[in-house]
């Protein structure tokens, strides 16, 4: 045994060199490969500043994956670990193999085990304690670094490698341990067998279907590696590419999907990290390419829910490709409801115990939402037809299909939603769910996609699959219900973090962050979203990336933080404009007229307004101008443009009168109110507010008592005047919206009543803070330099300073020690 001791600390892994040249390079990369550089080398700096210099331009950029093998990414951090191993003695250097063997990539926890079989004496090990690169841990050996571990198993030879790998396997006995011995199994091969590829690839299923998603793409890796045959070689790392995907591994993903020379599949990839339009083109030729090799479905139209298979326990199976073209389907991680993998041409199926998730109400899976980007996972893809009628040409065909719709709705383009559809009633096919609701919606049909959205939203039980949970959010915010939004996208983010989906999570968080928006949270929903920023960077979906930009956006318009409203609606409009992203280009958009709006600049808010209007496919969305909408209206009305003001709210009006939402038919009577004269605009106002009452959304309910009060001041109502205003102000400065308060504040003074200042809590100074500022000053406190910040929170490091300073001025302090006293003072400090 391993006997545990208190070792001396060991050394930084970086000298400050390393870290200063680090900071320097990463200000030249733009922040998602900053997030994924960092990810790559292991959170050591002085790896990173030598792996930037020795990128392509491409992948400086963000275009192309980063490099994966170790000699790639810091060839002379790795020489000089290199070097420290073989310094020691050969005894010792075989149990550090043995334990760096049982740590990557694969964690089997059978060091100790291995030891008492192979009789070694672990008293070797104090020659590498006293070397300063390892010790002796309670579970074995605890690495001073990730590169010292990874020096550690390359310099053994490939007969040592071979042999400790073999030891683990031996000794790997236990009950549910059969995918970590096969992964040594595997490990310890000589060359190619087709009986190993086989057993790794089964373990790399049944692990898939745990949830360990790290092991199934190790283990569906290897076993490509070992596989004699190259068809069934492609669908092994079409899988391992799937896994690794979904378990957040977005560069090795994508660089697997490039080695299969498949155009489907990085279409698929492309709809997170490339551009959109695209993406559409390659997966609609695939489709036509796919269906034209099929015969005609049988029976009438299908849809998923008449034959998927039950949802998967544990959220992730084996991706399906074809055997000629090599295709892993795939779904966004905001499907439907998630099913059991099925193989292509006749390969082995495997079918994981699973509940069901969408009998009940008759819905298909894959099915995007308007408002938010789509978020790919590897899908456990449920055939669309039955498998003893079905084609399977066919069956790939429509997952193509499904994908390709999604990057129609992603980039806002009717015309191409349209022309997948059209090619979905060729295939005998209904489009299933909320997708059906979303091209109801855009065809004006709204009391049918009003049906399809409750169906889909109905599915926000506690305990369900992420992604179904995830859509029944985005239905319930389509359809105004925002408590019910709010609820099951927390649920679905705590049901991605238990099994394990890092994707899964960020997506999740995304639209967790948007039911926080509607209800008038903006603290949590900026952090929350902040957080889901950083997670997107770091698994791969720069897409994804550029929305929740434009969402942060909205928050900093909210909380009338100018600066930083608008350094990331340009930063989310320059990315967007460039990958053909028109849905976080028109939300981007929106934050600025937002600001506009909230700051009286109507001319201004109106112009960016209307312009949403008039963009085509890549630069706006037709579901952010719908929902823009009440904003377009009371711009338009300020600066006397009435008439497409009217126009608007009529469509408005009738999704409002459709879908019966308390908050947008409030919206709605509001509208009416701006737009009508005099004292009849006051009944509109009451209607409205008697309808708020009825629903969620705050800080509109604010806003409305902000116009129904200012109207009474114009029409001498003082008392009523009085009263809405001060409600619209209390709400207002609760809200942490100080360009609206401001507003409420001018029209009280207005009325010859003065106004209480922006409260504030003695005992609790941070309450002066915004969110932004808040996030800033606790990262300042925990020790991170201005550009650590800039790049955590993908902002300039003029801008941190600008926080900074806001937050001395506002604390009333002068230097980050006091700031740091502060925060430990109020509760605020602690690990960000």
């Amino acid at each position: 045994m391993v006997t545990p001791v208190n070792p001396s600390h060991l050394g930084r892994t970086s000298p400050p060199q390393g870290t200063h040249a680090w900071r320097r390079l990463a200000a030249t990369l733009p922040a998602g490969v900053r997030v994924r550089v960092l990810r790559a080398v292991y959170g050591d700096p002085r790896a990173a500043a030598e792996l930037v210099p020795r990128l392509t331009d491409r992948q400086r950029a963000g275009h192309d994956p980063l490099p994966a093998e170790p000699a790639e990414l810091a060839p002379t951090l790795l020489r000089e670990r290199r070097a420290e191993i073989r310094a020691l003695p050969d005894d010792t250097r075989l149990l550090l193999l043995l334990a760096a063997a049982d740590q990557h990539p694969v964690r089997t926890d059978a060091f100790l085990r291995a030891v008492v079989a192979a009789r070694l004496d672990t008293r070797r090990l104090d020659a590498a304690e006293v070397a300063g690169v390892a010790h002796a841990g309670a579970g074995g050996v605890v690495f001073r670094d990730a590169w010292t571990r990874i020096a550690a198993y390359e310099t053994g030879s490939p007969a040592d490698r071979r042999d400790v790998h073999r030891l683990l396997a031996r000794v790997l006995r236990g009950e549910g341990e059969t995918p970590w011995r096969s992964w040594h199994r595997g490990a310890g091969a000589l060359g190619p067998s087709g009986r190993l590829a086989a057993e790794l690839g089964g373990a790399a299923d049944r692990a898939g279907a745990a949830g360990r998603l790290p092991l199934a793409r190790a283990l569906a890796e290897r076993a490509a590696a070992l596989c004699p045959d190259p068809s069934e070689r492609t669908r092994l790392l079409a899988r391992a590419a799937g896994y690794a995907w979904q378990s957040g591994d977005g560069d090795r993903a994508r660089r697997l999907a490039a080695a299969l020379s498949d155009d489907a599949l990085s279409g698929v990839l492309a709809l997170r990290a490339g551009n959109a339009s695209e993406a559409f083109d390659a997966l609609l030729t695939a489709v036509a390419s796919q269906s034209s090799a099929a015969p005609t479905a049988p029976g009438p139209a299908t849809t998923a829910a008449d034959t998927a298979p039950a949802p998967s326990a544990g959220g992730g199976t084996a991706a399906c490709t074809s055997a000629a073209v090599g295709t892993a389907t795939y779904a966004s991680a905001a499907v439907d409801a998630a099913t059991s993998a099925s193989a292509g041409d006749g390969a082995a199926t495997t079918t994981t115990p699973a509940t069901t998730a969408s009998a009940a109400v008759g819905t298909a899976t894959t099915t995007p939402a308007p408002v938010v980007p789509t978020h790919l996972t590897p899908l456990t893809s449920a055939p669309l037809f039955p498998a003893s009628l079905a084609p399977a040409p066919l069956t790939r065909a429509l997952h193509l299909l499904a994908r390709a719709t999604e990057a129609a709705i992603y980039t806002g383009d009717v015309r191409r939603l349209r022309e997948a559809a059209r090619l979905a009633d060729r295939l005998g096919v209904v489009p299933p769910g909320t997708l059906s609701g979303l091209v109801a919606a855009f065809d004006g049909r709204y009391e049918d996609a009003r049906d399809l959205l409750q169906a889909a939203a109905g599915r926000g039980g506690p305990g369900g699959d992420p992604t179904v949970l995830i859509h029944a959010g985005i239905a319930a915010l389509l359809l105004g219900d925002h408590t019910r939004a709010a609820t099951a996208t927390v649920r679905a983010v705590a049901s991605a973090r238990a099994r394990g989906t890092p994707v899964t999570v960020a997506q999740a968080m995304e639209f967790r962050a948007y039911a926080d928006f509607w209800t008038g949270r903006p603290r949590a929903g900026e952090a929350t979203a902040a957080d889901a920023l950083w997670q997107a960077h770091a698994t791969g979906q720069d897409n994804g990336a550029c929305h929740l930009q434009a969402a942060l956006a909205m928050f900093a318009a909210l909380t009338a933080d100018a600066d930083v409203c608008r350094e990331r609606a340009a930063t989310a409009r320059s990315y967007a404009l460039a990958h053909g992203l028109g849905l976080p280009a028109a939300l981007a958009r929106w934050a600025l007229a937002f600001l506009d709006l909230s700051s009286g600049r109507y001319a201004a808010a109106a112009t960016r307004l209307r312009a949403l209007a008039a963009f085509g496919p890549g630069h706006g969305h037709r579901a952010i101008r719908h929902l823009a909408t009440p904003h377009y209206v009371e711009a338009a009305v300020r600066t006397g443009d009435t008439w497409v003001a009217r126009v608007a709210h009529a469509d408005y009006h009738r999704w409002a009168s459709a879908v019966r939402s308390p908050d947008d038919l409030a919206l709605s009577a509001r509208c009416r109110a701006l737009l009508a004269p005099g004292e009849e605009a006051l009944d509109h106002y009451r209607t409205a507010l008697d309808l708020h009452a009825h629903g969620t959304r705050d800080f509109e309910r604010a806003r409305t008592e902000l116009l129904f009060g200012s109207a009474l001041r114009r029409l001498r109502r003082r008392t009523e005047a009085r009263d809405r205003l001060h409600s619209a102000l209390e709400a207002f400065d609760s809200f942490g919206a100080p360009h609206c308060a401001a507003q409420a504040r001018t029209e009280l003074r207005a009325l010859g009543t003065p106004a209480a200042p922006a409260p504030t809590a003695p005992d609790n100074p941070t309450a002066r803070l915004t969110a932004q500022q808040l996030l800033v000053a606790r990262m300042a406190a925990e020790g991170a330099t201005n550009r650590e910040i800039a790049a955590r929170l993908a902002l300039s490091p003029r801008t941190i300073d600008h926080h900074l300073r806001g937050v001395f001025t506002r604390l009333g302090i002068r230097s980050r020690i006091e700031l740091v006293r502060l925060l430990a003072e109020s509760g605020e400090g602690g690990s960000f």
